[in-house]
């Protein structure tokens, strides 16, 4: 299988206007990477396009879109969501777009940011098989966990991971830079957004790259 290069320099972010999205692209930036935020509606992220940041507009749920929005990048991140669309068919609908239109595109690489709950508390027991799991939110969990599916089913060509955050996503702490990184099982409670966008942007730009894994990331 083809592996991430350590000397990646421009990626596409699927969700970029978001808030996981944006730390991830500032950290990207940070980083001197060049960035394509890729977004459903442009003209409601007047703010996100910047020095070495440009937005374009792409459904995730279209692979000629993704397609269309990746083709000259050198790996690519996905931090979607949507209210709109039932998490059951939104991200079905948006992994096979990405694993289709990144093939067309010819572009190897994926890091996808997932959620807490399809972590396992048990060798194939996720938080979500819980009994006492608040009904309301197991459909979106279950949606990324048939995403996450999708992804373990891809052809070979994909190197993907999921980067999966605890519970306990701080969106205001200050980041520290560190980090710890396990596989699918539950690893801590708590993690700062700008910590996990260092773990996001590690898994593209050097040796700690995992290779077609859930993993989990915790401070």
């Amino acid at each position: 299988m083809n592996r991430t290069p350590a000397t990646t320099t421009n990626l596409v972010v699927f969700g970029a206007g978001g808030q996981v999205g944006r730390a991830v692209v500032a950290e990207a930036r940070r980083r001197g990477l060049t960035v394509t935020a890729a977004v459903r509606s442009p003209e409601r992220h007047p703010d996100l396009a910047g020095p070495g940041i440009t937005v374009v507009p792409c459904d995730i749920t279209d692979p000629a879109a993704v397609a269309h929005a990746a083709r000259g990048h050198a790996a690519a991140v996905s931090t979607v969501y949507t209210s709109d669309v039932p998490a059951g068919e939104f991200y079905p609908a948006a992994t096979r777009a990405l694993i289709s239109g990144l093939a067309t595109a010819g572009v190897r690489r994926l890091v996808h940011v997932g959620i807490a709950t399809t972590l396992e508390t048990a060798p194939g027991i996720a938080v979500h098989d819980d009994p006492a799991f608040p009904e309301a939110h197991r459909a979106f969990s279950l949606g990324h966990a048939a995403a996450l599916d999708l992804l373990r089913d891809s052809p070979a060509t994909l190197d993907w991971v999921v980067v999966t955050p605890p519970l306990d996503l701080d969106r205001t702490a200050p980041g520290t830079g560190h980090y710890r990184v396990g596989g699918p099982q539950v690893l801590g409670e708590r993690i700062a957004q700008a910590d996990l966008a260092t773990a996001v942007t590690d898994q593209l730009t050097g040796p700690a790259a995992r290779h077609r894994e859930q993993i989990a990331v915790a401070e």
